[in-house]
Protein backbone atom coordinates (compact mmCIF):
# COMPACT_ATOMS: atom_id res chain seq x y z
CA UNK A 1 0.00 0.00 0.00
CA UNK A 2 1.84 2.94 -1.21
CA UNK A 3 1.88 6.81 1.22
CA UNK A 4 -0.97 8.21 -1.38
CA UNK A 5 -3.00 5.12 -0.39
CA UNK A 6 -2.67 5.39 2.94
CA UNK A 7 -3.33 8.95 2.86
CA UNK A 8 -6.96 8.45 0.92
CA UNK A 9 -7.78 6.77 3.69
CA UNK A 10 -7.01 8.01 6.84
CA UNK A 11 -8.65 11.91 4.72
CA UNK A 12 -12.09 8.92 3.99
CA UNK A 13 -11.81 8.07 7.67
CA UNK A 14 -11.46 11.25 9.70
CA UNK A 15 -14.25 12.54 7.46
CA UNK A 16 -16.92 10.05 7.80
CA UNK A 17 -15.99 10.09 11.78
CA UNK A 18 -16.92 13.95 11.30
CA UNK A 19 -20.03 13.23 9.64
CA UNK A 20 -21.16 10.71 12.03
CA UNK A 21 -20.56 12.93 15.38
CA UNK A 22 -21.61 16.07 14.02
CA UNK A 23 -25.80 14.05 12.39
CA UNK A 24 -28.41 15.20 14.15
CA UNK A 25 -30.02 12.82 17.20
CA UNK A 26 -33.45 12.40 15.30
CA UNK A 27 -33.63 13.49 11.60
CA UNK A 28 -37.07 15.11 10.39
CA UNK A 29 -39.59 12.93 7.93
CA UNK A 30 -39.27 12.65 4.91
CA UNK A 31 -41.46 13.54 2.29
CA UNK A 32 -42.99 10.05 1.64
CA UNK A 33 -43.61 9.53 5.78
CA UNK A 34 -45.20 12.51 6.13
CA UNK A 35 -47.47 11.64 3.19
CA UNK A 36 -48.08 8.37 4.54
CA UNK A 37 -48.91 9.67 7.87
CA UNK A 38 -51.11 12.15 7.28
CA UNK A 39 -53.38 10.11 4.25
CA UNK A 40 -53.98 7.81 7.47
CA UNK A 41 -54.42 10.59 10.15
CA UNK A 42 -56.88 11.78 7.64
CA UNK A 43 -58.77 8.77 6.92
CA UNK A 44 -59.79 8.57 10.46
CA UNK A 45 -62.48 9.85 11.78
CA UNK A 46 -61.58 13.71 13.40
CA UNK A 47 -65.02 15.74 14.00
CA UNK A 48 -64.80 17.54 10.93
CA UNK A 49 -66.10 17.89 7.08
CA UNK A 50 -63.74 15.21 6.27
CA UNK A 51 -61.50 17.27 3.46
CA UNK A 52 -58.27 16.76 2.79
CA UNK A 53 -55.90 18.96 4.63
CA UNK A 54 -52.47 20.35 3.68
CA UNK A 55 -49.39 19.77 6.13
CA UNK A 56 -46.17 21.86 6.16
CA UNK A 57 -43.17 20.88 8.72
CA UNK A 58 -40.48 23.24 9.38
CA UNK A 59 -37.16 22.99 11.35
CA UNK A 60 -36.40 24.79 14.79
CA UNK A 61 -35.55 28.32 12.85
CA UNK A 62 -38.97 27.97 10.71
CA UNK A 63 -37.19 27.10 7.36
CA UNK A 64 -39.84 25.59 5.45
CA UNK A 65 -37.95 21.79 5.28
CA UNK A 66 -41.29 19.85 3.53
CA UNK A 67 -45.00 20.26 2.10
CA UNK A 68 -47.64 17.54 1.34
CA UNK A 69 -51.51 17.24 1.03
CA UNK A 70 -53.55 14.40 1.58
CA UNK A 71 -55.33 14.32 -1.64
CA UNK A 72 -54.25 12.83 -5.20
CA UNK A 73 -54.04 16.12 -6.72
CA UNK A 74 -53.36 19.66 -5.35
CA UNK A 75 -56.67 20.53 -6.14
CA UNK A 76 -58.28 18.16 -3.46
CA UNK A 77 -57.59 20.88 -0.67
CA UNK A 78 -58.21 24.16 -0.27
CA UNK A 79 -55.60 26.15 -2.09
CA UNK A 80 -55.68 28.18 0.42
CA UNK A 81 -54.97 25.93 3.33
CA UNK A 82 -51.05 25.44 1.79
CA UNK A 83 -49.91 28.66 3.38
CA UNK A 84 -51.97 28.47 6.69
CA UNK A 85 -50.92 24.81 7.42
CA UNK A 86 -46.95 26.49 6.81
CA UNK A 87 -48.42 29.60 9.20
CA UNK A 88 -48.93 27.10 11.60
CA UNK A 89 -45.75 25.19 11.81
CA UNK A 90 -44.18 28.56 12.14
CA UNK A 91 -46.05 29.55 15.05
CA UNK A 92 -45.52 26.53 16.94
CA UNK A 93 -41.86 25.91 16.63
CA UNK A 94 -41.50 30.06 17.16
CA UNK A 95 -43.91 29.48 20.38
CA UNK A 96 -42.70 26.48 22.11
CA UNK A 97 -39.70 26.00 23.89
CA UNK A 98 -37.57 22.66 24.92
CA UNK A 99 -39.34 22.37 28.40
CA UNK A 100 -42.95 23.74 27.30
CA UNK A 101 -45.24 23.31 23.88
CA UNK A 102 -47.64 25.35 22.75
CA UNK A 103 -49.76 24.50 20.33
CA UNK A 104 -51.65 26.84 17.45
CA UNK A 105 -54.91 26.39 19.40
CA UNK A 106 -53.46 26.78 23.02
CA UNK A 107 -52.65 30.52 22.00
CA UNK A 108 -56.32 31.02 20.72
CA UNK A 109 -57.45 32.83 23.72
CA UNK A 110 -54.26 34.41 24.68
CA UNK A 111 -54.39 36.02 21.34
CA UNK A 112 -57.90 38.13 21.90
CA UNK A 113 -58.75 41.22 23.38
CA UNK A 114 -57.50 41.14 27.14
CA UNK A 115 -55.36 38.25 26.47
CA UNK A 116 -51.77 37.81 27.76
CA UNK A 117 -50.88 37.79 23.77
CA UNK A 118 -53.08 40.26 22.60
CA UNK A 119 -52.23 40.56 18.82
CA UNK A 120 -50.30 38.22 18.33
CA UNK A 121 -51.67 36.99 15.32
CA UNK A 122 -50.53 40.20 13.60
CA UNK A 123 -46.71 40.61 14.97
CA UNK A 124 -44.96 38.15 12.41
CA UNK A 125 -46.32 38.68 8.83
CA UNK A 126 -46.41 35.71 5.79
CA UNK A 127 -43.78 36.59 3.57
CA UNK A 128 -45.95 36.71 0.43
CA UNK A 129 -42.53 36.38 -1.98
CA UNK A 130 -41.58 32.66 -0.52
CA UNK A 131 -45.30 31.87 -0.26
CA UNK A 132 -46.32 32.63 -3.88
CA UNK A 133 -43.54 32.25 -6.06
CA UNK A 134 -43.37 30.23 -9.22
CA UNK A 135 -46.32 27.70 -10.44
CA UNK A 136 -48.96 26.50 -8.29
CA UNK A 137 -47.95 23.31 -10.20
CA UNK A 138 -45.20 22.63 -7.88
CA UNK A 139 -47.30 22.99 -4.52
CA UNK A 140 -46.94 20.36 -2.17
CA UNK A 141 -44.33 18.82 -4.25
CA UNK A 142 -40.36 18.32 -3.01
CA UNK A 143 -39.96 21.11 -5.45
CA UNK A 144 -42.40 23.55 -3.55
CA UNK A 145 -40.94 27.16 -3.84
CA UNK A 146 -41.41 27.19 0.20
CA UNK A 147 -39.07 24.76 0.80
CA UNK A 148 -35.89 26.09 1.87
CA UNK A 149 -37.10 29.63 2.93
CA UNK A 150 -38.47 30.66 6.33
CA UNK A 151 -42.21 31.95 5.39
CA UNK A 152 -43.11 33.71 9.00
CA UNK A 153 -46.68 33.88 9.90
CA UNK A 154 -48.33 33.32 13.16
CA UNK A 155 -51.81 31.26 13.03
CA UNK A 156 -53.51 30.88 16.63
CA UNK A 157 -56.18 28.28 15.81
CA UNK A 158 -55.98 24.40 15.48
CA UNK A 159 -53.62 22.81 13.65
CA UNK A 160 -50.10 23.44 14.42
CA UNK A 161 -47.84 21.61 17.08
CA UNK A 162 -44.29 21.27 17.98
CA UNK A 163 -42.26 18.67 17.42
CA UNK A 164 -40.00 16.38 20.05
CA UNK A 165 -37.83 14.04 19.26
CA UNK A 166 -36.91 10.71 21.23
CA UNK A 167 -34.33 12.96 23.22
CA UNK A 168 -36.85 15.22 23.96
CA UNK A 169 -35.24 18.13 21.79
CA UNK A 170 -37.46 20.35 19.86
CA UNK A 171 -36.88 19.73 16.54
CA UNK A 172 -39.31 21.78 14.32
CA UNK A 173 -42.87 21.55 14.35
CA UNK A 174 -45.88 20.95 11.76
CA UNK A 175 -49.10 22.42 10.76
CA UNK A 176 -52.11 21.10 9.17
CA UNK A 177 -54.86 23.59 7.57
CA UNK A 178 -57.85 22.35 5.12
CA UNK A 179 -60.61 21.11 6.93
CA UNK A 180 -62.12 22.87 10.60
CA UNK A 181 -59.60 24.22 12.89
CA UNK A 182 -60.82 21.65 15.71
CA UNK A 183 -60.22 18.90 12.88
CA UNK A 184 -56.82 20.32 12.16
CA UNK A 185 -55.44 20.06 15.40
CA UNK A 186 -56.84 16.19 16.12
CA UNK A 187 -55.18 15.40 12.35
CA UNK A 188 -51.77 17.43 13.22
CA UNK A 189 -51.66 15.41 16.76
CA UNK A 190 -51.66 11.69 14.80
CA UNK A 191 -49.48 12.55 12.20
CA UNK A 192 -46.91 13.71 15.17
CA UNK A 193 -48.14 10.35 17.12
CA UNK A 194 -47.00 8.48 13.84
CA UNK A 195 -43.76 10.12 13.51
CA UNK A 196 -42.79 9.24 16.74
CA UNK A 197 -42.04 13.07 16.84
CA UNK A 198 -44.00 13.56 20.19
CA UNK A 199 -42.00 13.53 23.08
CA UNK A 200 -43.46 16.65 24.47
CA UNK A 201 -42.03 17.84 27.43
CA UNK A 202 -44.93 19.76 29.03
CA UNK A 203 -47.77 21.70 28.43
CA UNK A 204 -50.59 23.93 29.83
CA UNK A 205 -53.60 21.07 29.30
CA UNK A 206 -54.47 19.41 32.12
CA UNK A 207 -52.67 16.43 30.64
CA UNK A 208 -49.38 18.41 30.78
CA UNK A 209 -49.15 18.30 27.12
CA UNK A 210 -50.32 20.94 24.20
CA UNK A 211 -53.48 19.15 23.61
CA UNK A 212 -56.28 21.52 22.50
CA UNK A 213 -58.46 22.90 25.74
CA UNK A 214 -62.10 23.43 25.39
CA UNK A 215 -63.22 25.78 28.20
CA UNK A 216 -64.64 28.71 26.64
CA UNK A 217 -68.31 29.87 28.69
CA UNK A 218 -69.51 32.82 26.98
CA UNK A 219 -66.67 33.88 25.07
CA UNK A 220 -63.73 33.15 27.87
CA UNK A 221 -61.35 30.69 28.47
CA UNK A 222 -61.31 29.89 32.59
CA UNK A 223 -57.58 28.92 31.70
CA UNK A 224 -56.42 31.47 29.39
CA UNK A 225 -55.85 29.13 27.10
CA UNK A 226 -58.79 27.64 25.39
CA UNK A 227 -60.24 27.30 21.75
CA UNK A 228 -64.10 27.43 20.41
CA UNK A 229 -65.65 24.19 19.65
CA UNK A 230 -66.09 23.48 16.68
CA UNK A 231 -68.41 20.28 16.97
CA UNK A 232 -69.21 17.67 19.85
CA UNK A 233 -67.50 15.12 17.86
CA UNK A 234 -64.04 17.05 17.72
CA UNK A 235 -64.23 17.95 21.22
CA UNK A 236 -64.66 14.04 22.23
CA UNK A 237 -62.03 12.97 19.87
CA UNK A 238 -59.77 15.52 21.10
CA UNK A 239 -60.20 14.73 24.93
CA UNK A 240 -59.52 11.12 23.88
CA UNK A 241 -56.01 11.73 22.06
CA UNK A 242 -54.01 11.70 25.87
CA UNK A 243 -55.12 7.62 25.31
CA UNK A 244 -55.58 6.99 21.57
CA UNK A 245 -52.49 8.65 20.68
CA UNK A 246 -50.44 9.16 24.08
CA UNK A 247 -47.83 11.14 23.77
CA UNK A 248 -44.19 8.78 23.59
CA UNK A 249 -42.37 8.38 26.99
Amino acid sequence: MNNRTVLFLVVFAVTLLITVFTLPAFALPTLVQLRTALKAAVAEENGGFGFDVWATVVDRDGLVKLIAFSGTARGDQWPGGRVMSAQKANTATAFSLPSLALSTANLYSAAQPGGIFFGLQSSNPVNPAVAYTTSSTYYGSSSDPMIGYKIGGVNVFGGGLALYDKNGKLVGAIGISGDTSCADHNIAWKVRHKLVLDYVPDGVSSTKDDNIIYDTVNGVSTSGWGHPECSTEATQIAKDLPNTNPISQ
